[in-house]
């Protein structure tokens, strides 16, 4: 039988941790942190599902469901329709994830209930209803835009030498090829198109800017995560810091799934 003495430190310690469990709950209730079990992976122009490939492992090493989007990038609200549906699939706290122009895509789709944070990567991130053009426009127009070569069907891609030289430009040639040829076609409309609403504004926020981009100027990147107070690092990379530092970029989004710790 426990004697007297024992039984009491025993409660005591008990009362403390009971404590520190209150208290941490509370502060996380404070800060909006919230920790998840499900990542959405939103992919941008010039890409699809595959660019996500090496963050994916490292997310499900971490015990995290994960669901890659394939964007149509026929219309903008056919990319929110297809996030919308991956969300519906999730069975509870998801952490929702963007490249590039998906940015607009999430801070659309964000307000899902189920969504406790928001994460971009070198990512588009306008406001309600802001033109993103005359955003991007204050800013020295990357070298990407320029190698956008449309059909005659409407829909447009980057040219190989653009993806590889300023898409992909800290990856091996071969490799960056390789996603060339993977890369979905968008609609003219399709990045021109205005959010609704930002969901930045009412969840807990993370960017991860790339400081060689020449797809998305970095200094705009540090503006957009300046203004969301996002929880924000930056990556010696190129626009594709999720195939260059998958691992940083999987470490960024742990951080969002498990806001303190595990």
């Amino acid at each position: 039988m426990m004697n007297r003495r024992v039984f009491a430190g025993s409660l005591a310690a008990l009362s403390v941790a009971a404590l520190r469990v209150e208290a941490a709950q509370a502060q996380d209730t404070r800060r909006g942190a919230s920790s998840a079990r499900n990542v959405v992976l939103v992919h941008g122009l010039f890409a699809d599902g595959s660019s996500w490939g090496k963050v994916v492992p490292v997310l499900q090493r971490a015990g995290l469901n994960v669901t890659a989007v394939q964007n149509p990038l026929s219309s903008f609200a056919d990319d929110v329709a297809a996030t919308r549906r991956a969300l519906a699939l999730q069975d509870g706290p998801t952490v929702l994830v963007a490249h590039s122009y998906a940015g607009m895509v999430i801070s659309e789709a964000g307000m899902d209930p189920k969504v406790t944070s928001l994460v971009y990567i070198a990512a588009r991130a306008p406001d309600a209803g802001e033109n993103y053009a005359a955003l991007a426009a204050r800013f020295p127009a990357p070298p990407a835009s320029a190698g956008i070569v449309w059909g005659p069907d409407g829909y447009g891609e980057l040219s190989e030498a653009a993806f590889v030289r300023d898409f992909a430009g800290d990856l091996p040639p071969d490799e960056a090829r390789a996603y060339y040829a993977v890369q979905g076609r968008m609609s003219r409309a399709t990045p021109a198109a205005q959010t609704t609403v930002a969901a930045w504004r009412h969840k807990p926020t993370y960017y991860a800017v790339s400081q060689n981009d020449r797809t998305i100027n970095p200094d705009l990147q540090r503006f957009m995560a300046k203004r969301m107070k996002a929880q924000t690092i930056e990556l010696p990379a190129s626009h594709a810091s999720l195939l260059s530092r998958p691992q940083e970029v999987a470490a960024l989004i742990l951080s969002a799934a498990f806001p303190t710790g595990r």
